[in-house]
This record gives structure tokens, C-alpha cells and sequence, in this order.
């Protein structure tokens, strides 16, 4: 039950509330329970306010200073609260919805299981808000500071404004939430947030809705570079994901772990077919690598092309079955600009074709 003395004070304004408070400053103020809907508080200094199942909705709280006080239940739905300041607390279950926080200072605010639904927060600073199991349907993020802002398993699909997001420094995300947004959140915010380049690349992929392109390992003979150079940055330009290296790297290169860890990623092998990769047993492996996972249930995963005539001249096994079981690309003018284009516009049709197999 709230204190009688201090609702009236209050109700005499808040220059004469702020005042009392000042000379006052060892007593807690009690509001527990107070009907105060509709108020005019702009600025009023609530520190360490008992304000606990308190009825502030609708009311104009523009720079009021909430720090250290119980909001615990407390109804401040459709309030202004532009530029107020909480401190680093715990609000409770508050009930935010349809409230005004923008350029306000949440630095630090525990808004587990507060009702954020519609809420204004543009502008606000969130830097080390915990916002896990908050109602965030509606809520309006543009421009907000993060900063080891904890958005806990949250569908992120439901604010606004993330893309418009600043970054102090990274904020964790769980997997959970990009399952339950549907791999829909801004690449943006998410590099933000801290999420590293290989995991933004299978984002849509890890909840089913796959890239425009699948993912491609490159795989080619040194001596081909300059040719795997030009065809990874087109490839690029059109949207594939790939990584390309040559075969025949030293194992003792720098380089060499990122490359095996690539491998273990790629969707599509494109394999680069010439005199120098065909006399490679490299090159035999990788064949027989990407039958096996069609073998396994992957389709469409070996995807050979040809810079010269060796591989329709071997007469090694492997070759024999590549010939008779793929279509392989033929880039053989590679340098003659009209035909390379033939040859990039075919292998980008076989890239889509073997995606919508995979769909059905």
C-alpha cells in the first residue's frame, strides 16, 4: 500500500516532489500499488522509489530518474519516457508496452520478462542490458548502442531497426535465436554482434532456407591460377560462396589447416580439369571424395570443368567414369572472352539446377 504523504506531495508537482525528495534523501519513497496513470512527471527524481504494482500508463515521464527503484510490476505502458536514466538494476515484470524509451539510458538494466512489446527504443543505450525472455514484438531498435546486450533466445524477426544498430563491441547471440528468426537478421547486425564470416555465410542454410547459390570448393593445379583467379571473382560477383586453393600446396604452408577446414565445408567440389590436375593423384582423390557423398545421399556435388583436352584423353578409371556420368564444362578458350562467358553462363545454370533438386 503506497505512502499517502508521499502521493500527495507528488500530486503538488514535481518541482515541489523533487525538492522534498532532496531534503529527504535517507527515506524510501513509497508508491507501491499508487494509481498515478495519466500523470505529468517529466523529470521527477525517483531514486530508489518503491514503485512496486504501481499504475504509471499514459503518463509523461521524460527524464525521470529511475535509479536503484522497484519497478516490479509496475505499469508504465504508453508512457514517455525519452531520455529517462535507470541505472543497473533489475526492473522487474514491468510492463513496458507501447512506451516511449528512446535516447534513454538503460546501460546496464536487467529487462528479463519485461513487456518491450512496441516499445520506442530508438537512440537508447543497451549497452549490457540483459533483454532475455523480454516481449520484444514491435520493438523499435534504431540506432540503439549494444554493447554485451543479451538478447537470449529471442525471435528477432518481430523488432525494427537492426540494421541501423551501433555496435560498441560485441553482444553475445545464441543459435537458438537464429533458428527462431528464421535465418531472416541482418548481416549487418549480426557481424555487429560479433558472428565471424563463415557462419554468416550458412546462416540461411542452417534453418532451410538456402543461399541463392550453393557453397563451392575450387580445387585446381597451381599452373592453373590464373584461370581459377578470373573464375572464383565471377563466381563471386554472381553470388557463389566459394574458396579456392591449388592441389598442390606444401603441407607445411601457413595456409594449408584453412584450406582442409574449407574442404570440410564446401556443398560443391568444382573441379578444375587440365594436363597438370589429371596427372595429380589429388585430383583422383577428390573425384572419389565427392562420388562418396553422392554415394551417401548428397546429390549433385562433383562438378568438373576442363581447361584443355586431358581429361577426354585418360584413360585412368576415374576418367573413364567422369566421362560418362558428368557433363563437364567446357572452358577450353577460357581466353576468348565470348566463350568464357558461354562456359560461366552454363556452369551457373548446372549451380542453380543442382540447388532445385535439393529442394524438392
Amino acid at each position: 500500500m503506497a505512502n499517502q504523504e508521499h502521493v500527495d506531495i507528488l500530486k503538488q508537482g514535481v518541482e515541489v516532489w523533487n525538492q522534498w525528495r532532496k531534503e529527504h534523501q535517507r527515506i524510501v519513497s513509497d508508491f507501491v500499488g499508487a494509481n498515478l496513470s495519466g500523470s505529468y512527471l517529466g523529470g521527477v527524481h525517483f531514486e530508489r522509489a518503491n514503485l512496486q504494482d504501481a499504475n504509471l500508463s499514459r503518463s509523461g515521464l521524460r527524464g525521470a530518474n529511475f535509479m536503484a527503484a522497484n519497478l516490479n510490476g509496475a505499469d508504465l505502458s504508453n508512457t514517455n519516457l525519452w531520455d529517462s536514466y535507470f541505472g543497473n538494476h533489475n526492473v522487474g515484470y514491468a510492463d513496458l508496452n507501447g512506451a516511449d524509451l528512446s535516447n534513454t539510458q538503460l546501460g546496464g538494466v536487467d529487462l528479463s520478462n519485461v513487456n518491450l512489446s512496441g516499445v520506442n527504443l530508438s537512440g537508447a543505450d543497451l549497452g549490457n542490458v540483459n533483454l532475455s525472455n523480454a516481449v520484444l514484438d514491435g520493438a523499435d531498435f534504431t540506432d540503439a548502442v549494444l554493447a554485451g546486450t543479451a538478447f537470449g533466445d529471442r525471435d528477432l524477426r518481430v523488432v525494427k531497426g537492426l540494421v541501423t544498430v551501433h555496435h560498441r563491441f560485441p553482444s553475445p547471440l545464441s543459435i537458438n535465436t537464429i533458428y527462431l528468426s528464421g535465418g531472416t537478421i541482418p548481416e549487418a547486425f549480426l557481424r555487429g554482434t560479433g558472428a565471424p564470416d563463415t557462419f554468416l555465410e550458412y546462416m540461411r542454410s542452417l534453418v532451410n532456407t538456402p543461399i541463392e547459390y550453393y557453397t563451392c570448393f575450387i580445387s585446381y593445379s597451381s599452373k592453373d591460377q590464373v584461370f581459377a583467379e578470373r573464375l572464383y571473382a565471377d563466381l563471386q560477383s554472381k553470388g557463389v560462396r566459394c574458396w579456392f586453393a591449388p592441389e598442390d600446396l606444401k603441407i607445411g604452408d601457413k595456409i594449408r589447416p584453412r584450406i582442409d577446414e574449407s574442404i570440410r565445408l564446401y556443398d560443391k567440389l568444382l573441379l578444375v580439369l587440365s594436363e597438370d590436375s589429371v596427372a595429380s593423384q589429388w585430383v583422383e582423390h577428390e573425384v572419389e571424395t565427392a562420388i562418396g557423398k553422392e554415394l551417401e545421399g548428397k546429390p549433385n556435388v562433383l562438378f568438373p570443368i576442363r581447361v584443355d583436352q586431358a581429361i577426354m584423353e585418360s584413360k585412368t578409371g576415374w576418367a573413364s567414369h567422369v566421362r560418362l556420368t558428368r557433363y563437364i564444362g567446357d572452358f577450353t578458350h577460357w581466353k576468348n572472352h565470348d566463350d568464357y562467358q558461354k562456359g560461366l553462363k552454363r556452369l551457373l545454370c548446372d549451380l542453380t539446377a543442382g540447388s532445385s533438386d535439393e529442394k524438392k
